[in-house]
C-alpha cells in the first residue's frame, strides 16, 4: 500500500505505525490506508495494543520520557456508555488496561472531536487515533509545512513530509520543500535522541 509497508518489510519490522506530528501534537494511527468499513474490523486488540506501544516508543524518541498516551474512541463520543457502539468497551478499553499493565502511561478512550485539542493544550504528548481521517486532520489542519510522518517500528529513524508526493505539479517549478526541510529536521532530532538513549 505504500513506503511504510515497504521498510516494514525490507528492515524486518514486525509491527510498525505511522505517526504524523508537528510541534504542537502528535498522532499514531490504529488503522492506516484503507475503508472506514476496514478500519473498523481491523482495529482489533492486537492493533490498539500494538499502536499504543509504538505511541509510547515515538512519544520517548521525541523527546518525553514517559509520554502521556490518550486513546481517540472509534464511536462519537467515544461510544457514550455504549450508546453509540461497543468498541470501546470491549476493544479499546481493554488495550489500554493491558497498556498501562505494562508501564505505559496510556489513557482513554476519549472522544475523537475534542482529544487533539487536549493534546495541543499539552495534556497529552501522543494521541493514538482509530483511522486515517481521525489522526491527520488534526495534524494538517494546521499546516501541511509543519507536518512530519516517522515511521515507528523500524531499526532505523525514517520520516517524510506529511503529504503525498505532488506528481501533479512536478517539474513547474512552484512546490514549496518547507514540509521536506521539516522532516529532515525531524530525521536529525530523532536520530540525536535515539544516540542519547
Amino acid at each position: 500500500p505504500g513506503h511504510t509497508e515497504i521498510l516494514a518489510e525490507r528492515g524486518g519490522a514486525r509491527r510498525v505505525a505511522m505517526m504524523l506530528a508537528n510541534d504542537a501534537i502528535a498522532t499514531v494511527l490504529v488503522t492506516i490506508h484503507c475503508s472506514l468499513r476496514q478500519a473498523i474490523e481491523r482495529a482489533d486488540f492486537e492493533a490498539q495494543l500494538s499502536a499504543i506501544r509504538l505511541a509510547h516508543q515515538g512519544g520517548r524518541a521525541r523527546g518525553a520520557p514517559a509520554p502521556r498516551v490518550a486513546v481517540a474512541g472509534l464511536n462519537p463520543h467515544a461510544g457514550e456508555g455504549g450508546l453509540f457502539g461497543d468498541e470501546e468497551r470491549r476493544i479499546i478499553r481493554p488495550a489500554i488496561e493491558a497498556a498501562r499493565r505494562e508501564g505505559i502511561d496510556a489513557s482513554g478512550p476519549w472522544p475523537g472531536d475534542t482529544v487533539f485539542m487536549q493534546a495541543r493544550q499539552g495534556r497529552f504528548d501522543v494521541v493514538v487515533a482509530q483511522y486515517h481521517d481521525q489522526g491527520l486532520i488534526p495534524v494538517k489542519y494546521l499546516g501541511l509545512e509543519q507536518g512530519v510522518n516517522i515511521t515507528l517500528g523500524l531499526p532505523f529513524v525514517r520520516t517524510s513530509p506529511d503529504h503525498g508526493t505532488a506528481f501533479d505539479i512536478a517539474g513547474q517549478g512552484i512546490a514549496d520543500p518547507a514540509s521536506l526541510r521539516t522532516a529532515i529536521d525531524h530525521a536529525f532530532r530523532l536520530a540525536a535522541h535515539a544516540a542519547s538513549l
